[in-house]
């Protein structure tokens, strides 16, 4: 797959499985909570539950992502017939500002900043995004949130609301993310060119996401080659 970035003037992100390294989060604050349990689960155990109800608690109405985060973990715990405590319902919502950002992270968007106006499109709240937007180091032009948009990714709607921060013209932005399902799926529908950060899973297939299918324009292993093809 080969695309020319250079015709691009925006450059937009997903954060949680592209900049912000969301499956180990999920992992490191969920394995806590089972072990209270005498559960004993796999990454990939984790990380397919996960994909299995977030999907279903983003459904309208909607909800903020501590609340997201909760229903997931009570789905969870209800198949295993275990009602969890408040206060692991609490440490797992609110745990989304400790998840750590990939160690390229930083590094990649300061080198594409010099080159595009850089927003995000996130399945996250505005306060939520901001906490990790402090491990990023980077300030963007651009910021659309689920909480903004009051609908989750995939629907449209949050990348509508970007196509229109950018006068309505698609040829100009080019969107960079990890989920098929999520990201690039929409994009395709919205005819974005589209950039597959593929950077692999501790849950074979599609990570922390429900499986999808969807052709982006360029595949890459990480944010640090995508910054090295327009350096």
């Amino acid at each position: 797959m080969t695309l020319d970035l250079h015709r691009f003037d925006f450059m937009s992100f997903d954060v949680y499985g592209t900049l912000i390294d969301w499956e180990s989060g999920i992992i490191q604050a969920m394995c806590p909570i089972l072990r209270q349990y005498d559960l004993e689960w796999t990454n990939q155990q984790i990380l397919q539950a996960f994909a299995r109800y977030e999907t279903v608690a983003q459904q309208p109405p909607y909800l903020n992502y501590p609340d997201v985060l909760s229903q997931v973990l009570e789905a969870i715990f209800e198949e295993l017939g275990i009602r969890p405590s408040t206060e692991d319902l609490a440490a797992f919502a609110g745990s989304v500002p400790d998840w750590p950002a990939f160690e390229d992270s930083s590094a990649a968007l300061s080198v594409l900043n010099e080159q595009f106006r850089l927003a995000v499109v996130t399945n996250c709240d505005d306060a939520l995004f901001a906490a990790s937007n402090h491990k990023l180091g980077v300030t963007f032009d651009i910021i659309v949130t689920a909480e903004q948009a009051r609908v989750y990714k995939p629907d449209l709607r949050p990348f509508e609301t970007l196509i229109d921060a950018i006068g309505g013209e698609k040829a100009r932005l080019v969107h960079v993310a990890q989920s098929l399902y999520h990201d690039h799926e929409p994009a395709k529908k919205l005819d974005l060119a589209s950039v597959w950060i593929n950077r692999g899973s501790a849950r074979p297939g599609f990570g922390a996401a429900p499986a999808a299918d969807a052709r982006p324009d360029l595949e890459l292993p990480d944010l640090s080659a995508l910054a090295a093809l327009v350096e």
